[in-house]
């Protein structure tokens, strides 16, 4: 049973030893650094929760350092007490170890999906009074000029058959076979069973 700490900053201008102190402090043996992360990678954090077993703790010095949403943390520690690993907020007073850490985990879970309704909730009616003052939703129908010329291009080339379905989107600067086939569509062609020549 082992206490790992996890600590992290987000720019370069941040220092990571106040965490540090806090982590050695507590008790960790092993911590791992995350300096300067994007908004999807976090290297040391997957290798913290990969180097993780059941009975270990994982510390953090305080909750933000850990998920970048109410979701993405309540996410992270359901993930870690489904695998027996007690988690621990320093600044935070939380420590799942604890029947009171579970119950303020608990809460924080509670938050996270009254969060995720409210915003289902905010973007229905959004979209229910959008359509009920006249304004359509989601993708334009038909086609731009530019891709109703396209089309016109394409239903010449496709119906000359000397041009291959790569040939033709390149020629026509189209980026999919699926385009030029929406396209062929649009234009009513009779699109033939031929393979791409």
């Amino acid at each position: 049973m082992e206490i790992i700490g996890y600590a992290r900053v987000s720019t370069r201008e941040q220092n990571l030893d106040l965490q540090l102190d806090a982590l050695k402090e507590a008790g960790c043996k092993l911590i791992f650094e995350e300096k300067v992360s994007g908004v999807k990678d976090r290297p040391e954090l997957d290798k913290a929760l990969s180097y993780l077993r059941e009975g270990d703790t994982f510390v953090i010095w305080k909750l933000d350092r850990l998920g970048r949403s109410l979701k993405d943390l309540v996410y992270i520690v359901d993930c870690l007490q489904k695998r027996k690993i007690a988690f621990k907020s320093i600044v935070d007073g939380i420590d799942t170890n604890s029947a009171l850490g579970r119950c303020q985990f608990g809460i924080f879970a509670s938050l996270a999906e009254y969060e995720r309704e409210i915003i289902v909730e905010r973007t229905r009616a959004g979209l229910q009074a959008a359509k009920e003052r006249g304004k359509l939703t989601g993708r334009p129908i038909g086609l731009s000029e530019d891709a109703k010329r396209k089309a016109i291009a394409a239903k010449r080339l496709y119906e000359n058959r000397d041009y291959s379905i790569d040939e033709i989107c390149r020629i026509l600067h189209i980026g999919s076979k699926a385009t030029l086939y929406r396209y062929l569509r649009y234009e009513k062609v009779r699109l033939m069973n031929r393979r791409n020549k």
